[in-house]
């Protein structure tokens, strides 16, 4: 028999009256008690059951829907703390998992379509901070590609960051860390425009000749920004704002405080600007903050949407800032940004691409646990 996956059913199986239900059952030994454990072989359509202990096997059918169990057991996780730099220059970097791949597109905010996504990603729970900018300077050797920036403190968001000094930021975070880096520069300048990836270079996608997809770490695209923020995964709707809900939050100077956001200060009611980047308001219904207030975030996507625009093609910004009103924090909200300006309100985060919690893939899952069956039923053997 070939074994093709390892399924775990349940671990403790559901009670009808005086039968447990259950797909695929071995009684486990425990010292005070017997629990029902359940396991079970893919073979094609058809399980194998078998009593872990007493080694009897019998065929028993089962819906193929049973068989996905694996799958979520290899699944990605994306969220997690990524450590950038190193020594008095490291710092920290938190991703949540955007999951629900394949997700319908929103056709009722701007760009329309938007926010469809086929594939789990991670994205910076928090905005980047100053902190982040100043050791990434700090590493890089000869002082080379310093990146400008305002100066109101460690924790706050990092603004005046062009978007081509984020596209060189973000590859440093990729080749810092022996992956791929995202974006093609040919030029010395820390804020020179990139290239397009071509025909031929390992990485090009047709679909988006600015990112190479190789790379670990970039810029969010249009949609994924967009997915992160406006879309519910609880009921697969979206909504106006990033706090989950179709009626605008609650204007604050910061916090944490749930359907808040950072926004309508002006003059002496914010007289510092942006919250910290870990007090930007409430969260999105992923549990991400400050997608909506705080600062306007820059995205990778040109703001045509054209996947061969040029390297020197305006970009997207969204999500609003402390200065802005409530229109601004709306779906329906994406304006043009010059790619090497830089403004005191406009910051950026970072996605991942690939886990930064890895899992084993399924044929690891498969070989170690059928390795532990093994040496439970020989232990058995042996005692009996």
């Amino acid at each position: 028999m070939i074994l093709q996956f390892l399924t775990v059913s349940r671990l403790f199986p559901k009670r009808v009256g005086s039968e447990t239900t259950c797909p695929v059952k071995a009684d486990w030994i425990f010292p005070a008690r017997r629990v029902p454990f359940c396991v079970g072989f893919e073979k094609g359509f058809e399980m194998r059951r078998f009593h872990l202990f007493h080694g009897r096997w019998t065929r028993l059918s089962v819906a193929a829907g049973a068989l996905a169990t694996v799958a979520s057991m290899a699944a990605q996780s994306f969220a997690g703390v990524v450590t950038f730099g190193s020594g008095t220059n490291a710092f920290q970097m938190e991703f949540v998992t955007i999951g629900n791949p394949n997700n319908a597109a929103d056709t009722t905010g701007t760009p329309n379509p938007a926010g469809a996504v086929g594939y789990e990603y991670g994205i910076g729970k928090f905005e980047v901070s100053e902190e982040m900018i100043d050791k990434y300077n700090a590493s890089q050797p000869g002082g080379i590609l310093q990146i400008t920036k305002d100066t109101r403190g460690a924790a706050k968001p990092a603004t005046k960051v062009s978007w081509n000094e984020a596209a060189r930021f973000v590859n440093w975070l990729n080749t810092s860390t022996g992956n791929q880096a995202a974006y093609k520069f040919n030029s010395g300048g820390v804020n020179d425009d990139i290239e397009l990836w071509t025909a031929g270079e390992a990485g090009y996608d047709v679909n988006n000749t600015y990112r190479n997809s190789l790379a670990k770490y970039v810029l969010p695209s249009h949609n994924e920004w967009y997915k992160a923020a406006y879309y519910n995964p609880t009921n697969s709707t979206y909504y106006d704002y990033a706090n989950g809900s179709n009626t605008r939050p609650t204007a604050v100077t910061s916090g944490t405080t749930e359907n808040t956001a950072v926004y309508n200060q002006s003059g002496e009611a914010n007289p510092n600007g942006p919250a910290d980047v870990d007090q930007a308001g409430g969260l999105s219904p992923y549990g991400v903050m400050g997608l909506g207030g705080n600062v306007r975030e820059l995205d990778e996507s040109p703001f045509d949407l054209v996947a061969a625009s040029s390297g020197s093609s305006s970009r997207g910004i969204r999500g609003g800032g402390w200065r802005n009103n409530s229109s601004n924090l709306s779906s329906s909200h994406r304006i043009f940004h010059n790619r090497k300006n830089e403004e005191f309100d406009v910051g950026f985060r970072v996605v991942s691409l690939s886990s930064s919690s890895p899992v084993p893939e399924p044929s690891s899952l498969v070989i170690g646990t059928l390795f532990g069956l093994g040496g439970l039923l020989a232990k058995r053997r042996m005692k009996r």
